[in-house]
């Protein structure tokens, strides 16, 4: 798939609560707020609603995202980083053939500690923030995931698409295919000139 990408919704980046249970939530207390202690995480999670447009070019609602994230302890909050791969679905937008990839973004998000520097000095939907110690994934991945995601997927760079006439695939219909066109007004004119001759005869 390529080209033309999806602008991501607004999504909430801002002091939410979250549910500690929930697959995309990471506890930050597992990781310590010694600055540079680090810890790894591998972890598959639903993929949510709304990510992509259905029959374009979308991950599945609930379908598998895989994340491969670390989370390193920093002076003004956690730093998450990573990558996340999810199985991407839709249509040539010119063949209309099905379409089917493995997408993989990359993931680099600052969740800022409560009264740090970074929490009093920039707007609440500007930063991530982390709230009882917990910290959510799931707008940054989504975020990440629509910006990469095509707007007008192609199945090739050169597909031909198809015939407007016929509806068949230009690519197995050959250079050769043709339709017989004719200007509509000498269509008429043509019409006409035989209505005349039958009644001549």
């Amino acid at each position: 798939m390529s080209n033309r990408r999806i602008a991501p919704r607004a999504s909430a980046r801002g002091a939410r609560r979250r549910d500690p249970s929930g697959p995309w939530v990471i506890d930050t207390r597992d990781v310590g707020r010694r600055p540079g202690s680090m810890k790894r995480y591998l972890r598959t999670v639903p993929a949510p609603d709304g990510l992509g447009v259905p029959g374009v070019a979308s991950v599945a609602k609930g379908s598998d995202i895989l994340l491969e994230v670390r989370v390193e302890s920093v002076v003004e909050g956690v730093l998450l980083s990573g990558t996340a791969a999810a199985d991407v679905t839709g249509e040539c937008s010119r063949c209309l053939d099905p379409l089917s990839e493995r997408l993989v973004v990359d993931i680099t998000e600052l969740y800022a500690y409560p009264d740090s520097a970074t929490d009093t000095s920039t707007d609440e939907d500007e930063v991530s923030r982390v709230v009882d110690d917990l910290v959510d994934t799931e707008p940054v991945v989504r975020d990440a995931m629509l910006l990469a995601l095509p707007q007008v997927p192609l199945c090739a760079d050169d597909c031909a698409g198809l015939c407007p006439e016929c509806g068949g695939k230009r690519a197995e219909l050959g250079p050769d295919h043709r339709h017989e066109t004719m200007d509509p007004r000498w269509a008429a004119l043509r019409g006409w000139r035989g209505d005349t001759e039958e009644e001549n005869e």
